[in-house]
């Protein structure tokens, strides 16, 4: 999706003057703010791991460039595994085998043509791992002032079916269809890592957002298994609610909201509609989860061509997802020092980009984060 990342903020440098006080605010965070379900079993915090790095189109590979900079001053033990995936290369064989030997990436926008040309890249990479749960926390960011100041929910989409299967055809000139496919076993593992996200992460609730109404068949399997699958979890509340008045409620009062489950096109929508409440997606996380601890971490903006290469982008997105990664690798200490600094220097609103209404570069962003990592 070809979004020009600096629409993900209309807000001006004078946005900035009724800061709260950061320290007492992040002394209030959880500690897995970004965080994901479940302890891993992955070696020691010091055990070096190899990533696959995919730094995308566009402004990628700035971006990725600040990720790996920031990691290397936290003395993350990460080895980066680089890896190229663009319109021309497609999936290419390099990418499944880093991928398939390292079972974690990190990857950068993706550029995808609108309404001809090759499959998403992005769903080719999902449909290639069976990145069956994509994952998206919305958090307002203590002292960066936007419409709402305590957006505290997470998006939960089914990542292979719905929608987003791939199934096309014409069958008659001036005619298209696109099959919708939803199944039982794709809608139960999501239910599944819906409830257990929730239980790990200290959440109450979990909402089904659905469309049953018309589609009985297929959105009506989906609230099925769901309701099946929250009789194993009584201590977390379960709710239903249409997408259409779910996107109402997250406008209304977004704090009513905690975790939400949805099929693929749903949480497509809702998942950049709840990044605006928190000031855009270029302040949004993303992580693909897949079997086996398979999974792909991402910046979930548009590659923004008319600025690549012009020192301008904001590498938050891609940051915040990598902190992701690190508390999915059990790197928890690491990720809490990241994010602390990271948060800090937006909610100062001296030294960020212009997407976030500032006038800083992206190696002056990346290298503030830094000098707050050294002190």
């Amino acid at each position: 999706r070809a979004r020009n990342l600096r629409s993900s903020s209309h807000l001006s440098p004078t946005s900035f003057t009724m800061f709260r006080p950061i320290s007492s605010l992040f002394s209030l965070l959880p500690q897995t703010r970004y965080g994901l379900t479940a302890a891993r079993t992955y070696a020691t915090a010091a055990t070096e791991r190899t990533i696959t790095m995919i730094p995308g189109d566009g402004i990628g590979p700035e971006i990725s460039e600040a990720v790996m900079t920031i990691f290397k001053a936290a003395g993350a033990p990460i080895k980066w595994e680089v890896v190229n995936v663009n319109a021309e290369t497609g999936v290419s064989d390099d990418v499944i085998k880093s991928v398939v030997k390292n079972k974690v990436g990190l990857k950068g926008p993706l550029g995808t043509p609108i309404g001809k040309g090759h499959m998403s890249l992005n769903l080719a990479l999902r449909k290639k791992f069976n990145l069956y749960a994509n994952v998206r926390p919305c958090l307002s960011i203590p002292g960066f002032k936007t419409r709402y100041d305590d957006v505290n929910t997470v998006v939960i989409r089914e990542n292979t079916e719905g929608e987003y299967s791939g199934i096309e055809n014409m069958p008659v000139p001036g005619v298209a269809q696109s099959i919708k496919i939803i199944t039982y076993e794709a809608s139960k593992r999501v239910a599944q890592y819906a409830f257990q996200y929730a239980v790990d992460n200290n959440r109450k609730k979990v909402t089904a957002v659905h469309k049953a109404n018309i589609m009985k068949m297929s959105d009506g399997l989906f609230l099925k298994t769901c309701r099946e699958v929250a009789t194993q979890y009584p201590t977390i509340k379960y709710e239903e609610m249409m997408v259409d008045n779910t996107c109402m409620q997250l406008t209304l009062n977004p704090a009513k909201i905690d975790v939400m489950v949805l099929p693929n096109l749903y949480g497509d929508i809702v998942s950049d509609l709840c990044a605006g409440l928190i000031g855009g997606l270029g302040l949004t996380p993303s992580g693909n989860i897949g079997f086996n601890d398979t999974a792909i971490f991402e910046a979930v903006h548009g590659t923004a061509p008319d600025i690549a290469g012009q020192n301008k982008a904001n590498p938050t997105a891609l940051l915040l997802s990598a902190i992701m990664m690190l508390r999915h690798l059990g790197h928890h200490d690491i990720a809490g020092r990241i994010e602390s600094a990271t948060l800090s220097t937006i909610g100062e609103g001296k030294i960020i980009t212009g997407d976030l209404g500032g006038k800083s570069s992206t190696t002056d962003f990346t290298n503030e984060i830094c000098r707050k990592l050294k002190q």
